[in-house]
């Protein structure tokens, strides 16, 4: 059918042109093929490629009753990007988007954990938890350390690799959305977790395929990214911390204390991976503060 090739084409302008991860994609994709669902639950005879503009706006209605406004406006920015796509690639003449508008949503500030409760929870890490005789508490102190210090997101913390360490430049080299690449300071104590931790990782017998991960179960298997979740919720519970808190919680944690201590946005940007310096400006909201330091320290009337 013609529109299941313009999906298929869609996919490979996602990956190649617009460099997005399997994740990404496949998100875009679920969102199209709710549409399609749509048509066919409703015995509407039409297809992506002919839809009008009242059948999108009513699907729009109805799938958005179970969604919050940020559910709602990304739905509708897919969709608004793929119907873009079929337009300039001549599958049809209009966006049947173009009339319907997002709404508005605010700002939202991401949750971050102080140094001291960061310390709890590493603290609260058994380091005499031991599997097949490894010790998986080792393990969980350095996947914390490497969150925190090196603000990665959770799919660069489990798929990085030994042969992205490059300690004696105090750098590991990081994968990230897109398959970018980039190269992230890395302190001495996290490196010294690590060095730890690899001492364990050596006594495991390793799948084939996870010869170079880092991080793995006693079963010699990469982690997934719910065994991250899992091992953090596990830890903010043990010490009672009252925090919704997840992998990203670390990473937000991490460029909110390095803007309190008067590092340049720039700086943290890179570190981040983010494209924009948009994205990162988001934590000079979570610290006003730094606004005004700045102000005193830099302007000559100060």
């Amino acid at each position: 059918m013609k529109w299941q090739n313009a999906i298929q084409d869609y996919k490979h302008y996602l990956k190649i042109e617009r460099g997005l991860s399997k994740n990404s994609i496949d998100n875009y994709v679920f969102d199209i093929l709710k549409l399609v669902t749509f048509l066919e639950d409703n015995s509407i005879n039409s297809s992506p490629i002919v839809i009008d503009h009242e059948t999108v706006q009513s699907f729009i209605y109805t799938v958005s009753k179970s969604l919050n406004a940020r559910s709602q406006s990304r739905l509708i920015s897919g969709l608004r990007s793929f119907f873009s796509y079929l337009v300039f690639e001549d599958y049809r003449k209009t966006n049947p988007l173009d009339r319907i508008e997002s709404p508005k949503i605010g700002r939202k500030l991401p949750d971050t954990l102080s140094t001291q409760e960061i310390d709890a929870l590493i603290n609260a890490i058994d380091l005499t938890k031991v599997y097949n005789g490894i010790s998986i508490g080792e393990r969980n102190r350095a996947i914390l350390e490497t969150l925190y210090s090196c603000g990665l997101r959770v799919s660069e913390l489990i798929n990085l690799r030994v042969s992205d360490l490059f300690f004696e430049e105090g750098f590991i080299k990081v994968t990230g959305k897109g398959d970018k690449q980039r190269f992230v300071p890395i302190g001495a104590n996290t490196q010294k977790y690590i060095n730890i931790w690899k001492v364990e990782r050596a006594k495991i017998s390793i799948n084939e395929e996870s010869k170079d991960t880092l991080f793995l179960n006693h079963r010699g298997s990469q982690l997934t990214r719910a065994m991250i979740f899992t091992i953090i919720k596990d830890l903010a519970k043990l010490i009672n911390l009252n925090k919704s808190i997840s992998p990203h919680t670390f990473r937000h944690s991490f460029a909110s204390h390095l803007l309190e201590n008067g590092a340049d946005l720039r700086a943290i940007q890179l570190m981040l991976g983010h494209e924009s310096i948009t994205t990162t400006e988001i934590y000079v909201h979570v610290d006003r503060s730094h606004l005004k330091n700045v102000l005193m320290q830099f302007h000559p009337r100060n």
